[in-house]
């Protein structure tokens, strides 16, 4: 049996086994987390079952990085001596200064033991080629894909250092059929096919594997992007600190489901911290169960997700995230007194197949947020349809997010293209 296919009982098991394992193993000699737990003057010897877990202290990013700047360049979260590791990685600095993450052969070995979990319940096949058209630098990125599915015998095509087309190429050329990148770079290798005459639509492509942001799980990001491809979107979760925990099935498209026997999922009211009713929006915790080198237990990831309540169609007991990860829990602006997610104005601009590219800018003026939209239109549009289009836009927002926003249009290729994460969002 795999572990995927695993019964809730056996799940429980799991977890309670792998998390005695964890607890011994941080409690010997991990600087963080004895320090951590002396300071919330509890102990790891209260938690005698799965429910006991709420005992002990939430761990936040901002403590994390706290401790990277304390103790450079690497944090003092490492079990094991320095020589016991052997992997360093980067988280990708999106909302501030990048993180170093260390990982011993064993943690990595435990990723890898995920990743291919994710690749049979996306239904990889032995005879599958897959491209992976990032840097390949110090960002964890893809790193974990690329090796998980080297590890079981496919073929790997590195797309690191060439230009987009040459990556179209090196797909076209190749018969790649699966390529994993960001939903953005999905979008951008779409926007250099249409330009370059290259035919996407029917290409060996069958399925595309995203990670990185949430326009996988947004509906019209994720239709935009199946379109231009004429493949199966899969949608991932994983952060570098954390690990690869999450994905979307063959069977149950939409949703994500979680690696229980590799991590412990709470979901919380970001506010008052209590569990949420399953059904409810709430925060993402998780507490990663195999990286013992360098784990995070009862981590607030910022994430907002809703547990599914009706039986998954696939059979999987795994918990499942209705719609993914639906955003962040801090990525929220006021707007003339209307909150605003990032993820709910990208649902309404990627409706429009004539938008290549955006970018927002929020000031604040006397006390209040002010937003204004630049888009880059089809450089096939004329400047009356140009016009329309701001309009039509322009209302929809009105209509779905209650205020109006200040829109522009900005020539071809003015707005920055990206290949791994997007930041489209600027607060000034």
């Amino acid at each position: 049996m795999q572990p995927e296919t695993a019964y809730r009982q056996q799940i429980a098991q799991q977890q309670w086994d792998s998390l005695q394992q964890l607890f011994q193993a941080v409690t010997a000699d991990n600087p963080f987390w004895i320090s951590k737990y002396a300071a919330a003057q509890v102990t790891v010897a209260d938690i005698r079952s799965l429910d006991d877990l709420h005992k002990l202290p939430f761990c936040t990013k901002a403590e994390l990085v706290a401790d990277h700047a304390a103790h450079p360049p690497y944090g003092s979260n490492l079990t094991y001596p320095l020589a016991a590791y052997a992997r360093m990685h980067q988280t990708s600095g999106t909302t501030g200064k990048p993180m170093r993450w260390l990982d011993t052969p064993a943690s990595w070995d435990w990723l890898m033991n995920c990743w291919a979990q994710i690749y049979r319940i996306i239904g990889l096949q032995p005879d599958d080629t897959l491209c992976f058209p990032f840097s390949f630098g110090p960002f964890i990125g893809f790193w974990a894909a690329f090796e998980g599915a080297c590890r079981l015998g496919n073929l790997c095509l590195a797309g690191g250092g060439m230009s987009s087309l040459a990556r179209l190429r090196l797909i076209e050329e190749n018969q790649a059929t699966v390529v994993c990148c960001t939903p953005t770079y999905a979008l951008r290798l779409a926007e250099v096919a249409e330009q370059q005459g290259v035919d996407l639509k029917n290409s060996s492509v069958r399925a595309i594997l995203v990670a990185g942001e949430p326009g996988g799980g947004i509906p019209s990001t994720r239709a935009r992007i199946e379109q231009a491809w004429g493949a199966r979107l899969f949608d991932h979760w994983g952060m570098t600190d954390i690990g690869s925990l999450a994905i979307e099935s063959v069977g149950n498209p939409g949703n994500l489901y979680l690696l229980e026997t590799e991590c412990i999922a709470e979901i919380v009211d970001p506010l008052t911290l209590e569990p949420v009713t399953p059904g409810n929006e709430g925060e993402l915790v998780i507490t990663n169960l195999g990286r013992l080198g360098s784990p995070v237990i009862r981590y607030r990831t910022g994430d907002r997700v809703i547990a599914e309540t009706t039986p998954t169609p696939d059979g999987y007991e795994l918990l499942s995230l209705k719609g993914g990860i639906l955003g962040r829990t801090d990525d929220m602006v006021t707007i003339r007194g209307n909150n605003l997610f990032p993820s709910s104005l990208e649902a309404i601009l990627r409706e429009f197949a004539e938008i290549v590219e955006y970018r927002i800018t929020i000031k604040t003026n006397r006390g209040m947020h002010h937003l204004t939209m630049e888009l880059e239109p089809a450089d096939s549009l004329q400047p009356a349809a140009v016009k329309e289009l701001i309009e039509q836009v322009g209302r929809v927002i009105k209509e779905r997010l209650n205020f109006q926003a200040e829109i522009v249009s900005v020539q071809t290729d003015a707005l920055p293209r990206y290949e791994m994460k997007a930041r489209r969002w600027n607060i000034e």
